[in-house]
């Protein structure tokens, strides 16, 4: 249609990913609603979009039906809480926002014919019997241990989607999106890369959980969200990977988060957390050969641009950590470096 500009919903458009898309989106050229309760975030992360043309912010729980918002040509469901201690606190709101809040989003799509865009995650794996974990392997959980919460919220959502594609013919696109990070994180959201930059930047011990030799796939937040956005984009129904398949050790992520913010903090083993995955990585040839996507910012690159973003919003934290040299950055992946 001429002059037609794309509108799209965000859910959970104030969170850490949320917040990154809807920027992006509105770059792009499209008038963007973001839908959001705050239990989990805050209207601060889309304080710069707020007085942009085009954007939309709503104070809404997704578990209840949706206002009238208007029509959508996507929406992009990314509404949960997403860290440990976030669902751990809310068990029963993100069981609800991956089942009543999915449904609200689905049947939205549906009315609109919009494409939608389900924001899974590699918790759908479990701890991972496949290693690297493509999309046709099922999984490996426990669906009543305390993860379970956020686990199945996924597991039903994406049941949930495929339902609404087979029976109804809803143009749907699951994205199964692994440990991401950036700038918005919050400092006590309890995952990693927040935790231990925290830590280091006030010279206190880097608590890692268990042995530290379970790995994590880090994917800086602007892939991350340009995979959503070349998901959407396609007519792919998924499930797709969406992650970077950078493996690092728990423990070795936190010394080079050390040596970069250039403290001297100690390595404080904790007991690990109750079925915590032990190897994470994510196999995406699909969407390097179905979207012709793939992460392009490498792990020394997203953690300056974090710690930077961490640093200056820290009271205490000395300034001189955000200033990287290239050649730090270099020395961060040297094997020495993880003492």
């Amino acid at each position: 249609m001429p002059g037609h500009v794309e509108r799209v919903l965000v859910t959970g458009g104030c969170g850490f990913v949320g917040s990154h898309l809807c920027e992006r989106l509105l770059d792009a050229g499209a008038a963007v609603v973001a839908v959001d309760n705050f239990a989990t975030s805050a209207p601060d992360n889309v304080a710069q979009l707020l007085g942009r043309r085009g954007f939309e912010l709503v104070q809404h729980d997704i578990t209840e039906p949706l206002p009238a918002l208007g029509a959508f040509d996507v929406v992009f469901h990314l509404a949960s809480a997403a860290s440990p201690p976030d669902y751990l606190r809310l068990p029963i709101e993100t069981l609800r926002a991956g089942s009543l809040g999915t449904a609200h989003c689905l049947d939205l799509a549906e009315r609109n014919g919009a494409r939608f865009v389900l924001a899974s995650t590699s918790e759908v794996y479990g701890d991972p019997a496949v290693h690297p974990q493509p999309e046709q392997y099922w999984g490996h959980v426990n669906p009543i241990g305390p993860r379970s919460v956020y686990d199945e919220a996924k597991r039903y959502a994406e049941a949930l989607t495929m339902a609404f594609r087979r029976e109804r013919g809803v143009r749907t696109g699951i994205a199964r999106i692994f440990n991401t990070y950036g700038p918005r994180m919050r400092t006590d959201d309890g995952r990693m890369v927040p935790t231990f930059i925290a830590q280091a930047l006030s010279n206190a011990p880097l608590t890692v959980a268990g042995s530290g030799e379970q790995t994590r796939s880090l994917c800086y937040v602007d892939d991350t969200v340009r995979g959503l956005t070349a998901l959407a984009a396609s007519e792919h129904p998924g499930p797709v990977n969406i992650g970077n398949p950078d493996e690092v050790s728990v423990r070795r992520l936190a010394v080079e988060i050390r040596d970069a913010v250039g403290a001297t903090s100690t390595v404080r083993y904790v007991d690990g957390a109750v079925d915590d995955p032990q190897r994470r990585c994510p196999d995406i040839s699909l969407a390097r050969r179905e979207l012709g996507w793939q992460p392009t910012v490498d792990r020394a690159e997203g953690l300056r641009r974090t710690i930077e973003w961490f640093a200056a919003r820290s009271p205490g934290a000395r300034r001189e950590a955000t200033a990287l040299t290239s050649a730090f950055a270099v020395r961060l992946f040297d094997e020495d470096a993880t003492g």
